[in-house]
């Protein structure tokens, strides 16, 4: 049913950088702790250079890719969901296509490899509202084809149209769904897609994850925004993912206000992806 719901839906369409800590894999050699001053160098604004400084954070200025640690850092292929016998290390790089298939829990885990953390709910709509609490990264109005969103609909091109014979693994994880020109895109491909700060895609290509789980409070906040979305069914402490992604459009919000809480924090398909951030340097 909850693939179901989802299918329905697209078809409508911490740790800081002081505690860095690692996820124990049985079996898989464990790395060295992350340098605590490592991501420290270079920095720009009180933010390493990859990031853009928003308010007291810093926010990676574009959707994740990952790196296998221990192997000259070789780039994980991004159609494919991680090997959960490797550790990864979460980068942040333009031109380059991000990582999708990914759950909450990878993302959280690949961040803190990197000496960050995944985005609380609250930074990552800061970075994409700007400090005028805007729709949309570039502003308060839609542009059609800023973003990478409003595409057609890709799992029902490449797997028929009837959503109740779409299966979790056969369907949604995919990997032929990450390689389709035209849909997923690049990072920083769309420059206008950008927020205030240079912080590209939060809104479309992948949706990104973000820390925290569903609550009473969090629900309460959405009906707050004001904004028309369709119905999700949700449970506390499911997982949160924001933006929308390539196929989306304002099914669950506009721009910067599209949340989903139908998914529990393991949940990944070809969707769904992520950043990072860290406190900033005083």
């Amino acid at each position: 049913m909850r693939f179901l719901r989802h299918a329905l839906l697209l078809a409508a369409l911490g740790c800081n950088a002081e505690a860095a800590t690692l996820v124990e894999r049985p079996g898989v050699e464990q790395p060295a702790a992350v340098d605590e001053h490592a991501e420290r160098h270079f920095l720009v604004n009180g933010c390493p250079q990859e990031m853009a400084r928003v308010g007291k954070s810093c926010v990676d200025r574009y959707e994740a890719h990952l790196v296998s640690y221990g192997s000259g850092e070789v780039i994980h292929p991004h159609n494919r969901h991680p090997d959960p016998n490797t550790v990864y290390v979460a980068r942040s790089a333009p031109s380059v296509f991000p990582q999708g298939y990914v759950s909450r829990i990878e993302s959280q885990a690949a961040c803190e490899q990197a000496g960050k953390r995944l985005c609380t709910f609250s930074e990552w709509r800061r970075a994409c509202r700007g400090s005028r609490g805007q729709h949309y990264p570039y502003g308060h109005v839609e542009s059609r084809g800023a973003c990478s969103s409003g595409k057609d609909h890709l799992l029902a091109r490449l797997h028929g149209s009837d959503s109740s014979q779409w299966k979790y693994e056969e369907h949604f994880n995919d990997p032929e769904l990450a390689l389709v020109p035209g849909f997923l895109d690049r990072t920083g491909a769309h420059s206008r897609c950008a927020s205030e700060e240079g912080v590209f895609d939060l809104v479309g290509n992948l949706h990104e994850w973000v820390s925290g789980t569903v609550t009473d409070a969090l629900m309460a906040r959405l009906e707050r925004d004001d904004v028309e979305r369709d119905e999700q069914p949700w449970t506390e402490g499911n997982g949160i993912f924001v933006g929308g992604f390539f196929s989306t459009a304002r099914e669950l919000g506009p721009g910067c206000l599209y949340t989903t809480v139908a998914h529990e924090p393991g949940y990944h398909d070809y969707s769904t992806g992520f950043r990072c951030c860290m406190d900033a340097a005083p």
